[in-house]
């Protein structure tokens, strides 16, 4: 079997588990605002990092992603001239909670439960990575959040305290993104490393982060993917095929 000694496989979530793109701009659109759906799933993910950067210098104390969604969201609005009733925005800023999941991404985790634990390890707070897991049909095995640890990806502690919860080894471990940088991160703390293109996270035309060939353990075009390479074949019923 290959990778024989990976036990779990922890999973960034925004952009390599669910469309954030393609939810957003579809919720702005349902909502009748005066804005291009797209431009504003930009300008919202665009102040995120910004966002987490001020918690992790101390400009802002401990502040969830929940929270911090709602102060880029209410800047965007200001900066648009978009005055809404604060039911209006607080459902808004609610669209995190149920976007939508990328076609593959049910399938392909039920394929991957066959052989491994699976969680999730995203800076979303827990509130939301539960409701997006029972929004989407997402069969994780436990949910793990940057919040259990009050740090924010990339600091080692997410991805520390993770294995550390999991009772493995950091090489028993291996993170799932379509993000290098958040790859990059969890390799210097001694997890191994999935990446998973997700050529439309930025919508049409955007472009994804750069990597180099074999910089990852693994490189797949979709979980499906992922779960052939790590042994996974689906047999019937779902059930890992002999090797």
């Amino acid at each position: 079997m290959p990778h024989a000694d990976i036990r779990a496989l922890a999973f960034d979530i925004f952009g390599t588990v669910v469309d954030w793109y393609g939810s957003i701009a579809a919720e702005v659109a349902r909502a009748g605002l005066a804005a291009d759906g797209g431009r504003f799933a930009l300008d919202w993910r665009a102040g995120y990092q910004p966002a987490m950067q001020q918690v992790r210098s101390g400009a802002l104390p401990w502040t969830n992603i929940d929270g911090l969604h709602r102060r880029i969201l209410d800047d965007i609005l200001g900066a648009r001239g978009l005055a809404l009733p604060e039911a209006d925005v607080a459902a808004l800023n609610r669209v995190w909670h149920r976007l939508d999941p990328w076609p593959d991404s049910a399938a392909g985790l039920a394929r991957l439960k066959q052989r491994f634990v699976l969680a999730t390890l995203s800076n979303g707070n827990l509130s939301l990575l539960v409701d997006l897991a029972r929004h989407g049909g997402l069969p994780f095995d436990c949910v793990l959040s940057a919040e259990l640890f009050n740090h924010y990806k990339p600091n080692p502690e997410v991805y520390l305290g993770a294995a550390r919860l999991l009772d493995l080894a950091p090489g028993q471990v291996m993170m799932v993104a379509a993000h290098p940088s958040d790859l990059r991160a969890a390799a210097r703390c001694g997890l191994r490393t999935a990446y998973v293109r997700r050529p439309l996270e930025k919508g049409p035309g955007g472009v994804p982060e750069p990597f180099t060939a074999g910089e990852f353990d693994i490189t797949a075009e979709d979980f499906a993917d992922l779960a052939q390479q790590l042994g996974c074949r689906a047999g019937p019923d779902n059930q890992e095929s002999p090797p």
